[in-house]
């Protein structure tokens, strides 16, 4: 019984995401405290999981340095992870108690505009600087707030390119069938696309939302098929899209087009679906093909690849990478203010010209990137392969499926 109370107790360590063992030798005053609720069960563990990983190696390596530089000193991190369970009310629930309770300086969001959009209103009324690792939605930032800080650009700087590369590549096209989540990213996304399609002239011929945690599309991808479309967009998480894919070829309905977001941005998904991974088309604001250098701990794209696959023994996709990033941003926004003041690293983080490994980062009035354009690309021959822009891209634009 001593023995199962121990492991417990460690278990709630862990997911508490403490520390301990490498700040124990210095003063409270000496560490800095981030809180990140995270969901580490539930439907969004596979999101959750990921973050996690991207905020560790960040953590290794600016604690390996000696901390983050304040003035002439160096300050540990300390970083504070609690498992919201996929649940939005949980994860705001859990942003209070960071701020309250565990008395963080700053904070990472939960996964998700939904979440983050939620959370964010806890930050602001607490005067805690928050910055979103994965909200791309205008509703998120048009609260006006001046917490609230996000790493994505928005929705449109995906679904534009996406539109272009349709209407150019297959001009013959005109209509367009949308599935979304209905979750306050996937629907705002998918909303954008049928903005895009009909500035291009394209006839949104069908529109409809599942509810979240959906297990059967069937129905609806049968109304779906019935309106012949020639370029299908589906957007919701990884699990969300494996089925959806799996049950378009099941239900034999085809397209010149198949935009799936954000499913096909990570490797578990081209693996869960095989062969029905061909040709279909994706985005996101990272890809390890980048190759940006920075003024961040890790120095370049190449090296914070590097430095993941060394870790955990795969190269990173977009929402690893958006971990570490939001890390290197709190980090040179308190090296330039020579402080951990909230309001003196508030106005760092306004004043943006953020030079990282995942991108350039400023931001807007509203606390949304704008300083970056993020690739589209494609799965070909088993490989994912960049689309847009045109100068990093590696490869042509492709109609057709692996049905």
């Amino acid at each position: 019984m001593r023995t199962h109370k121990f492991s417990l107790a460690l278990q709630a360590l862990l997911v508490a995401g403490t520390v301990l063992a490498s700040v124990s030798s210095f003063a409270a005053d000496q560490i800095i405290k981030i809180g990140a609720p995270l969901p580490l069960t539930g439907a969004l563990s596979p999101e959750g999981t990921k973050l996690r990983q991207g905020y560790d190696l960040w953590l290794d390596q600016v604690n390996a340095q000696g901390g983050i530089k304040v003035g002439k000193e160096r300050h540990k991190v300390q970083l504070f992870f609690y498992d919201y369970q996929s649940s939005t009310p949980k994860a705001v629930q859990l942003a209070e108690k960071l701020i309250t309770d565990d008395k963080v300086d700053f904070l990472f969001s939960p996964f998700g505009s939904g979440a983050t959009k939620a959370a964010s209103t806890v930050a602001e009324k607490n005067g805690v600087p928050l910055i979103a690792s994965s909200a791309s939605s205008a509703e998120v930032f048009d609260q006006g707030y001046k917490n609230l800080f996000g790493l994505y650009t928005d929705n449109s700087s995906l679904t534009e390119p996406i539109a272009d590369l349709v209407k150019t590549n297959l001009p013959q096209a005109k209509r367009v069938a949308i599935l979304a989540r209905n979750d306050l990213y996937p629907l705002s996304l998918a909303q954008e696309f049928e903005k895009s399609a009909k500035k291009r002239g394209l006839e949104v011929v069908y529109f409809e939302r599942y509810a979240i945690g959906t297990l059967d599309h069937a129905a609806a991808l049968a109304k779906l098929g019935a309106t012949k479309p020639d370029w299908i967009v589906a957007t919701g998480y990884i699990n969300d899209l494996i089925l959806v894919r799996k049950q378009l070829a099941d239900a034999r309905i085809d397209a010149k087009v198949l935009t799936l977001i954000n499913g096909p941005a990570y490797d578990e998904w081209a693996k869960a679906v095989g062969k029905l991974a061909e040709n279909v088309t994706t985005a996101s604001w990272f890809h390890p093909v980048l190759n940006y250098k920075s003024d961040d701990v890790f120095g370049s794209t190449k090296n914070f690849v590097e430095l993941f696959r060394k870790k955990y023994g795969t190269e990173p996709d977009f929402t690893q990478a958006s971990g570490a990033a939001v890390g290197v941003i709190i980090q040179q926004a308190i090296e330039r203010a020579g402080s951990t003041s909230r309001d003196a690293v508030r106005a760092e983080l306004q004043k943006g010209g953020f030079k990282t490994f995942f991108a350039p980062i400023s931001f807007d009035k509203t606390g949304i990137a704008n300083s970056y354009i993020p690739p589209v690309y494609q799965l070909q021959n088993g490989k994912v392969t960049v689309v847009y822009p045109a100068n990093i891209a590696t490869s042509q634009f492709r109609t057709g499926l692996g049905n």
